[in-house]
């Protein structure tokens, strides 16, 4: 098997999903039989937003030949990576250059894990939410956009309230009796916001 970890191991991290590793070639003699390519093993050590450390499962890309560099696509984002690299020739593979460690930046959240809502008056609706099982960052708010339907399905003016990232719930006021309302509710990072869930409710039409 060859004898020599590639050295120089660097890693560019490009977004929040992707990094690219370049590496430097090893002598040819050290391989010590045909050069089939690197082998590159990188793993996630932890999410940057949730401390809890789960099963490490490595995930391991070849690139074949003579190549000195490769993209790592589908990272997760705001995450600890560690990843080493390897030669490969026609009996094995050599040993691990040093662990290298790089971190992911920030992405958009995943959308809230649910949304309820509840407690219908003439005028008000209660909505609870969840936060997102994904926050691939750290949640700045919550944006909840309301708009009423009409009988013949027409929307309304819709409304826009921004709300702070630790709340969980909230009491809508000065609505309309006996109206529909629809919700588009998502969680935001500094990255930007991510995906919506949309729910429904009509608020009761006497006490």
């Amino acid at each position: 098997v060859p004898m020599v970890a590639p050295g120089n191991v660097q890693v560019h991290v490009i977004n929040s999903t992707l990094a690219k590793v370049h590496w430097d070639t090893v002598p040819l003699k050290t391989v010590r039989g045909h050069l089939q390519g690197y082998k590159v093993y990188y793993w996630k050590v932890q999410s940057l937003s949730r401390r809890s450390r789960r099963h490490v499962e490595k995930k391991i890309l070849t690139f074949r030949g003579n190549k000195t560099f490769g993209m790592l696509p589908g990272l997760e984002p705001y995450s600890s990576y560690k990843l080493n690299v390897r030669v490969v020739n026609g009996k094995g593979e050599g040993p691990a250059s040093p662990d290298k460690v790089f971190k992911t930046p920030e992405g958009v959240p995943s959308s809230p894990s649910f949304l309820k809502i509840t407690n219908p008056t003439l005028d008000s609706l209660t909505l609870e939410w969840g936060s997102p099982t994904h926050p691939n960052g750290v949640l700045t708010s919550y944006i909840l956009k309301f708009q009423p339907i009409n009988n013949t399905h027409e929307l309304g003016p819709l409304v826009e309230i921004r709300i702070p990232a630790n709340e969980s719930s909230l009491i809508l006021k000065n609505l309309n009796y006996s109206t529909r309302y629809k919700f588009y509710f998502n969680a935001q990072t500094a990255v930007g916001s991510g995906s919506q869930i949309t729910e429904e409710a009509v608020t009761i039409m006497d006490e």
